[in-house]
């Protein structure tokens, strides 16, 4: 018997920006690959603060970096996903159908995308599909941070402010496998979390402020921006580094404190840098490998 491979899947669609209301369930194309793509059976997609900012329009940067002026560019929103791969174009050499993938590709909430061939790799047999799904970005984040931007090498004393997050997370458990001593920086709640995956120092930020701890660093990694740049520069040690990868929320406040970065970038070795994971089929197989 013959079938007749359907042309539409569910997607989850957005025409507009807004808050989660803008968000709808509703037939869309099913993508076909080129030649260099394959097409993935979606069996989880990952939720990233950059998909929020996508999702909103806000900061407005998002929208003049790419993200569309007056409406969303891409219509099915999404970055990181887990799945199947279903078909694969004639120039795609490593993967085959039915190897479970995850990376991150663009349009992930939706029953297929389709990724370059080196946007995915082979997700570990020993993680679920949803598991996989949360890597991507998170993972790319912490990793870029600390090795490139914050330039660690081992033996460093690293404070990770917002451990408990997305990126904090893959961020102690990184810096400890680069042979890193981390303090974490968290609420109450989380602690105990925080110190099972590695954390050789856990700061409770509800008791204590970490900036008047009379430590030093010689890289901080914050995923919240919740304290001053100038306070956060004394804890570094001469030639420390200071990665920013989250804090304000607004286009006006995200200038500001980039200048104020470079501002006290200008006197002394010590850095203050701002960054944006970027997409490396080579990094993901690095967090692959720890996987």
């Amino acid at each position: 018997m013959s079938t007749v491979q359907a042309t539409t899947m569910q997607a989850i669609t957005q025409r507009r920006y807004g808050s989660p209301e803008v968000l709808r369930l509703a037939k869309a194309d099913r993508p076909v690959p080129g030649d260099d793509q394959v097409l993935v059976s979606v069996h989880a997609g990952g939720v990233n603060p950059a998909d929020w900012h996508y999702m909103t329009g806000k900061p407005y940067l998002v929208r003049i970096g790419g993200g569309g002026f007056l409406r969303p560019k891409r219509s099915i929103p999404g970055l990181d996903l887990a799945g199947r791969i279903e078909a694969v174009g004639k120039n795609v050499t490593v993967l085959k159908p039915g190897d479970d993938v995850f990376g991150e590709v663009g349009g992930a909430y939706a029953e297929y995308a389709v990724a370059r061939q080196d946007d995915v790799v082979l997700k570990p047999a020993t993680i679920t599909h949803a598991q996989a799904a949360a890597v991507p970005i998170a993972a790319l984040t912490a990793l870029q941070g600390l090795r490139d931007k914050g330039k660690l090498e081992s033996g460093d004393k690293v404070l990770v402010n917002g451990a408990s997050g997305g990126v904090g997370t893959f961020a102690v458990q990184i810096a400890k496998a680069l042979g890193a001593d981390v303090t974490g920086v968290c609420s109450t709640r989380n602690v105990a979390m925080v110190r099972s995956i590695g954390a050789d120092h856990v700061v409770d930020y509800t008791q204590e402020d970490f900036t008047k701890s009379g430590d030093r660093y010689d890289v901080i990694l914050d995923t919240v921006g919740s304290r001053p740049l100038v306070a956060c520069k004394r804890l570094l040690v001469s030639d420390g580094i200071y990665v920013g990868v989250g804090g304000p929320k607004t286009s006006f406040l995200v200038l500001t404190r980039m200048l104020w970065m470079a501002l006290l970038s200008l006197r002394g070795k010590q850095k203050l840098v701002s960054m944006l994971a970027k997409q490396s089929k080579q990094d993901l197989e690095v967090l692959r490998g720890w996987l």
